[in-house]
């Protein structure tokens, strides 16, 4: 439902987009952008990136040596299972348990701070970024300018990407 709402608001817009240029019988003019190849081809786009994979090598350093650990434990238990008591076995598998969970909830942990990270380092790029496109838009007498991948737009013509315009634009006021 909620993808025919999109391609119904992208349609209407496309719609008032045409009625109210030829009312003013000015040029239709398009324009599309792909936010996420402009933002890592941008200068601060390609550090962010490198940010965000430091801090997730950072989390995954940190689990790993508890999935080591967990591992480790595994293949002692099952080496030992014949050999082991049943308390003793029942100890490994309550260490085993409590590992698995604190793996679990590190991960979630990691992932949760990450999302942060994210949203902390790309939102000030995306707003600048827009803050671009909508001055090109202004400058150049674009009608509309949409980002590729947007619901409802199944195909543009490679003459309407104005990507690398932007990127460029970008990396000069940056």
């Amino acid at each position: 439902m909620t993808r025919k709402i999109q391609w119904l608001l992208m349609a209407l817009l496309v719609t008032v987009a045409f009625a109210s240029t030829g009312a003013q019988d000015e040029p239709f003019k398009v324009g599309v952008v792909d936010m996420e190849q402009a933002l890592s081809s941008t200068d601060e786009g390609k550090s962010a990136r490198e940010e965000l994979g430091r801090k997730e090598r950072e989390a995954r350093g940190q689990v790993e040596p508890m999935v080591e650990r967990f591992q480790a434990l595994q293949e002692e238990m099952k080496g030992k299972k014949y050999v082991l008591s049943e308390e003793a076995l029942f100890e490994k598998q309550v260490e085993l348990a409590e590992l698995k969970n604190k793996i679990e909830t590190k991960m979630k942990e990691l992932e949760g701070q990450l999302q942060i990270d994210q949203g902390r380092i790309v939102a000030p790029l995306r707003a600048k970024m827009l803050e671009i496109i909508e001055n090109i838009g202004k400058e150049q007498g674009f009608t509309l300018i949409i980002e590729r991948g947007t619901p409802g737009v199944i195909y543009t013509r490679e003459a309407l990407d104005i990507t690398d315009l932007v990127v460029g634009r970008f990396n000069k006021k940056g």
